[in-house]
């Protein structure tokens, strides 16, 4: 049991340094990370960005509806968080931007390239497990259990939605094949009843000109 809580710390904590990522990001360009994050889900997130004299870094946070979530003008370290309305994949923008009339070449090459590092979390990585366990008065084993409990609801409600998501997927695939079916159908009747009216009209026809009795 001990070893199963421990291997299970170690895959949590794991998660908690993968989330936090590096990169670099050169004067006048813009880099973005996109999340996919469920409905009502907290999000939060922690930002540090090298200083360096001249250099502005605008950071905005937007879903896809363009909607602003989060937007700081001259980013240097800071912290965010909101919580989602519906399913979406939200998208996180750095921009290094120069004041007007500089150009690059005015900068040294140790001055034209910025350290963004970032760490973003959602759902159950976002709760305070050390401030719960003051809270409650909980020993370090219930508070792995309750971490364990949240991450297996988390994962539970993971699979539950890809499973509704392929029950939509394959209603609409039934639906699309029925409709191309009728379709079909439908296409077949009025080329019969085209062919159907074109023997009829050139029987006429052909009586009419007593070509054929």
């Amino acid at each position: 049991m001990q070893f199963v809580l421990s291997s299970a710390t170690i895959f949590l904590l794991l998660i908690e340094h993968i989330a936090s990522i590096s990169f670099h990001l050169p004067i006048q360009t813009r880099k973005c990370l996109k999340e996919e994050v469920h409905k009502d889900t907290m999000v939060t997130g922690e930002y540090d960005l090298t200083v360096l004299p001249g250099l502005t870094t605008h950071l905005d946070v937007k879903d896809t509806k363009g909607h602003t979530l989060y937007n700081k003008e001259d980013a240097t370290k800071g912290k965010f968080a909101f919580t989602t309305e519906e399913y979406d994949i939200f998208e996180v923008c750095f921009e290094t931007t120069l004041p007007a009339g500089q150009q690059p070449h005015h900068l040294s090459a140790q001055h034209t390239t910025k350290e963004v590092t970032i760490n973003v979390k959602h759902g159950v990585e976002t709760k305070d497990y050390d401030a719960l366990a003051k809270a409650n008065k909980l020993k370090p084993l219930e508070i792995e259990l309750s971490r364990l409990e949240d991450l297996s609801a988390a994962i539970v409600s993971d699979f539950a939605y890809m499973k509704q998501r392929e029950e939509e997927m394959r209603d609409t695939n039934e639906s699309t094949n029925n409709k191309v079916l009728y379709f079909s159908i439908f296409s077949m009747c009025c080329l019969l009843s085209l062919a159907v009216w074109q023997v009829l009209y050139l029987r006429r026809y052909f009586k009419a000109k007593k070509l054929i009795d």
